[in-house]
Order: structure tokens, then sequence, then C-alpha cells
């Protein structure tokens, strides 16, 4: 019975996200490349300065409509039914997280 209970922390600690573990890894070099990617790859749909293209334009007010989570989400997935792919195979959960932050809080656009 003594080892019930390291077993339990054990099989608890098992179902951390490993993005949980990893969170803030980001190397300044690869935040450089997200927010190349951002400007270059999201404009040229977004335009490359995010004010609209084909898709609608990204300024921080219409980003803060969504919670981090659910922008990365996003991100990641897409849109059904419209021209914004998912970017999932091309982005880790913490990378769609960072992008998030990035367009919420440091988006030089404003509307």
């Amino acid at each position: 019975m003594p080892l019930l209970a390291p077993r339990r922390l054990l099989l608890a600690l098992c179902w951390i996200p490993v993005t949980a573990l990893a969170e803030g890894t980001l190397s300044t070099e690869r935040e450089k490349e997200l927010e190349t990617l951002l400007y270059q790859d999201c404009g040229s749909c977004h335009g490359m300065t995010l004010r609209g293209g084909l898709g609608p334009a990204l300024p921080e007010s219409r980003m803060n409509a969504y919670s981090r989570e659910g922008l990365a989400a996003l991100i990641l997935h897409g849109v059904a039914g419209t021209a914004m792919p998912g970017w999932q195979g091309l982005l880790t959960e913490e990378e769609a997280r960072w992008l998030a932050d990035h367009l919420q809080n440091d988006n030089p656009l404003d509307e």
C-alpha cells in the first residue's frame, strides 16, 4: 500500500500536457521566424500588413474577441468552409499560442 500514493502521483503527472511543461521554450530565433511567417505566409491572404486582402484584416480588437487558446486553435485547425487552412502540420501548439499572443498584444495594426 505505501506505493499507491507515488503511483497515483506518477499517473497524474502523465496527464500533464507536454506543451504545459515546455511552455516558454521558444528561442528568440524561432519567435522571429514565426513573426516572418505571420507577415509573409498569413499575409499572403490577410495582406502583408494584416490589413486584409483575400482574408479579413487582423486588428488587435478583432483578435481579442477570441481567447488566446481559441485563437491558437483557429490557427492550428483553420476555419471550415473558408480559405483559412489549418497550420497544425507546420506549427506546434506552443507556436500557435505565441502567434495568437502576438496578434492580441503586439499587433501594430489599428483599425
